[in-house]
């Protein structure tokens, strides 16, 4: 047994803190002495370190303690987490001194990679398990094997173009960490058939309001609605960024003609004004209640920065 001060001095964990991981429940003492001092045995040394290797990813003590006290997470379950997270970090700092090194030698390069190779690796095995047998023969044999598909995926998403647009996408969900969450979790294929139904009426009905402005009150009423359905199915924190994105991908000049045939000639452009002048509107509060009249087209309120659209696909079991 080891008493707080030994503890202190071997792990370098204050005293102070012992007391207070004490008080919260997150390291109890294995018992105390007779003269009411807190003392600990290897096995309460082996959770300290656990839980200090938790911060030093900055994960919240509350996180922690629900992690340790999982019942459904064995030792070895929490030790592959941790490698996990070790691997990526160990990677994110080679990328950095592989750009330091880069600096010192006069090739100023910046290096905007999101995800670390392990983080991709596990973002493709995700995707591959939930993806359905028909598209996955389709990929197979368009790359001749899986290892060539994977191999294919993980060099388009590690490019500098991809991770810049991912870092947007990142920001969308408030932080790395909650997107590969989302990511590595994905929906049910019922739950996402329902999604894919909701949206499909959504945009019938918002072709039926061609002739309105799409700043009309029942325009923005069925935005509105089709926003929220989007923040539910991405669980992301807000939607603004997703839904700018969503226009300018109605745009796409591969997307729009199919748009156009499903949903009636015209509908695309009008599909991209009525998001943008929306969330536009939204970022700044203000907003035009006017009920629907007729009007002819009215220009873009928002012009997308780059002529390709955002193409998102999500795979689900």
């Amino acid at each position: 047994m080891r008493t707080v001060k030994e503890i202190s001095e071997l792990t370098g964990i204050s005293v102070r803190t012992l007391h207070y991981y004490d008080e919260i429940g997150l390291l109890k003492p294995t018992q105390k002495s007779d003269a009411g001092y807190r003392l600990y045995d290897d096995r309460a040394l082996e959770i300290l370190q656990q839980i200090l290797f938790f911060r030093e990813f900055d994960i919240p003590l509350k996180e922690i303690k629900a992690v340790l006290e999982n019942p459904a997470l064995e030792r070895n379950q929490i030790l592959q987490m941790q490698r996990k997270m070790l691997v990526a970090k160990k990677e994110r700092m080679e990328h950095l001194i592989a750009s330091i090194d880069d600096i010192l030698k006069g090739e100023n390069k910046m290096d905007f990679a999101i995800f670390s190779k392990t983080e991709v690796e596990e973002m493709f095995q995700t995707m591959f398990e939930h993806m359905p047998d028909n598209m996955k023969e389709l990929a197979v044999k368009e790359f001749g094997s899986i290892e060539e598909w994977k191999k294919h995926y993980i060099k388009t998403v590690s490019s500098e173009e991809m991770q810049k647009g991912y870092a947007k996408v990142v920001e969308w969900y408030g932080g790395k960490e909650q997107f590969l969450s989302v990511a590595n979790n994905p929906i049910s294929k019922e739950a996402a058939e329902s999604y894919n139904q909701q949206f499909d009426n959504l945009l019938y009905k918002l072709a039926a309001k061609k002739v309105c402005s799409p700043d009309s009150s029942e325009v923005r009423e069925l935005v509105s609605e089709y926003g929220f359905l989007m923040k539910q199915l991405s669980q992301i924190k807000k939607e603004h960024g997703l839904m700018v994105a969503q226009a300018q991908y109605y745009r796409n000049e591969k997307i729009k003609p199919m748009i156009d045939e499903k949903y009636g000639n015209g509908t695309a452009e009008f599909f991209a004004q009525a998001f943008e002048a929306f969330y536009k509107d939204k970022s700044t509060q203000k907003h035009n209640n006017t009920p629907c009249r007729e009007s002819k087209w009215f220009p873009a309120f928002f012009m997308p920065t780059s002529e390709n659209g955002t193409e998102m696909t999500c795979f689900c079991d």
